[in-house]
This record gives structure tokens, sequence and C-alpha cells, in this order.
């Protein structure tokens, strides 16, 4: 008999690329994911793993077994999703990873509404980017992700994923409280064209977006501060390094001296959930979905434009 755990480590390994990838992913030690591999090398008396550099690799009998792991964990996945729906009951566990202003923003209210509704269901939550969120579902690490795209740049969603809308989130352009532009209503983003900004990380997803939006509207934007929390980028506004677009969902307190002033085109970041389809007759899953939902709903829109001590 092949052991599942076991399965699912190999498995995870084929997928990360790493016994350190893969037992991050597992959320295990490195040393718990060789033991178990170890093990498994012995009750199929063959080697799966070669030495490569300093990692691993899987050997031809390796790969092989992976390929049979994989379909074999998805099979019990449905069989899992069956008994649950069967049972009709919200019990087990959901994996949920978001964007960090939409695990700021969300699950604050998702995990309240689930801990008193469903006081058997067990839920761990990630923060991750859009695109890893995706591509952690589309693996199996994650049940649900909530991901975002904008409405002139979309996020690719690959087959066998369902898809929840839960809200749009217009964003706004945060400046200096003495930057001329800050009594305006509103602005356009080509108004900033002389001005320094301040970006997400390269190779964001949002900070691609804000590239390509600027750059098509024939700009070549200076940005000499990248920083991933919105908390951080507007501390740097503050200090006059800047301007920055931040969105209203997860914002947290305005720094003194900061004003947003709201965006005329409408751009807007569209948040939704994602999921495996075979996971839709899960109750947990449906659950979660409509904890998000609510969450989403709750939220609301925050004020657009003001100063420090407006939100």
């Amino acid at each position: 008999m092949l052991n599942l755990e076991r399965l699912r480590t190999l498995d995870a390994l084929a997928r990360h690329g790493s016994v350190s990838a893969a037992a991050e992913g597992l959320h295990v030690t490195t040393s718990a994911v060789s033991q178990q591999l170890s093990k498994l090398e012995r009750e199929v008396g063959q080697q799966l793993l070669a030495k490569n550099g300093r990692g691993v690799r899987l050997t031809d009998a390796g790969r092989l077994l992976a390929g049979h792991a994989a379909r074999i964990l998805s099979q019990v996945e449905v069989a899992q999703a069956d008994i649950e729906a069967q049972r009709g009951q919200v019990v087990g566990e959901v994996r949920v990873a978001a964007f960090p202003t939409a695990a700021r923003g969300l699950f604050p209210g998702m995990l309240s509404a689930l801990r008193t509704g469903h006081p058997d269901l067990r839920v761990r939550t990630r923060e991750t980017e859009p695109e890893d969120g995706i591509r952690g579902v589309v693996r199996g690490d994650y049940d649900l992700a909530v991901v975002l795209d904008w409405s002139n740049k979309r996020l690719p969603v690959p087959g066998g994923l369902a898809q929840a809308h839960l809200l749009d989130d217009a964003p706004d352009v945060a400046m200096p409280a003495g930057h001329p532009l800050a009594g305006r209503a509103e602005v356009d983003l080509e108004d900033f064209a002389d001005d320094d900004w301040v970006s997400w990380p390269e190779g964001e997803f949002c900070h691609e977006w804000l590239t390509f939006t600027l750059r098509s509207r024939g700009i070549e934007p200076r940005i000499p501060h990248l920083a991933g929390e919105h908390h951080t980028q507007l501390a740097l506004i503050a200090a006059g390094c800047g301007v920055c677009v931040t969105p209203r969902l997860g914002r947290g307190p305005v720094p003194e001296g900061v004003v947003l002033v709201p965006v005329r085109q409408r751009v807007m970041r569209h948040v939704y959930a994602v999921w495996r389809t075979d996971a839709d007759r899960r109750p947990s899953v449906r659950a979660t979905v409509g904890a998000l939902a609510d969450a989403a709903a709750a939220v609301g829109a925050a004020p657009g434009a003001g100063r420090a001590g407006a939100l």
C-alpha cells in the first residue's frame, strides 16, 4: 500500500521543484519532507530522487510516480468533496489566500462570520500576490484565493476555476498636501507626467498595471521608490517623495500631510474569489465564498478625497 501523505509530499516536490519549497507549501520542515521521501523510496523499492547540484531532481521512476500521485490526490479531493457535500455540513479545513489589501480588508469579517456560523470549520489564511494565488489554487495549495485585476489590464484565469465577483475598488492618487493638484476634486493620471512615482515592487501585477497604464497615455514614469505595503507608500508620500495610486480596500489611517484625490477616468480594481470547479459541491467552500461576499458588502466604498484623518 502506498502511503497517501508520502504521495502528497512527492507531489509537492514535483510541483514546487525543491525540498525547501515543498516544505513551505506543505507547512512542514525540510527534514520532514526528506524523511517522507526516503520512506517512500523504501516502499516502492526504487530511487525517486537524484542529486542535482545543491538540490535534487526526480528520477524517471520519480516522475512516473509523481504523475500517478497527482491523479490519486485529485481523485481523493473529489471523494472528500462528495462526502462533505453528502453530509451537507460545513466542517473540515479550508485554505484561503488573498493579496495583502484584501487580506487586511476582508479576512477579519470573513473569519468572524465563519467562526460564529460554522465553529467546526478550520480556516487557514495566507497573503500572496494574485498570480501566485491562482497558481496555488490550480496546484491545490489553496482551496480559494482572493485575486484582482484592473479594468484596463485583466488577470488571466485558467480553465477549471470558478470565480465570484466580490467588489470593485476605486483607487485615488495620494500626493503631498502642498502638491499643486491637492485641491482638485478629480485628477487624471497623466496630470502627474512630471512627478516621481512610488510604486509596488517590480514584477508584481499592480506595478505592471501602473507602468502599462502610464505608458499607454504617452508617459514614461519615473519610479525611484518601490514598496510593497501601502502604509509604507503613503509614508513616502508624506515625506514628499512623489505620488502614488492607492486603492481604498484595506486602507489604513492616512498620514498627516497626505491628500487623496479620486481618479477621473474611473479606473477600477476588480476583486474576486477563485476556486476549483471540482470543489463547488463542498459546503465549506460555498460558506467561505459567502462569508467573503458578506465581508466585501460590509466594507463598502471608502471615502475618496481628503486630508489626513478623513478616513
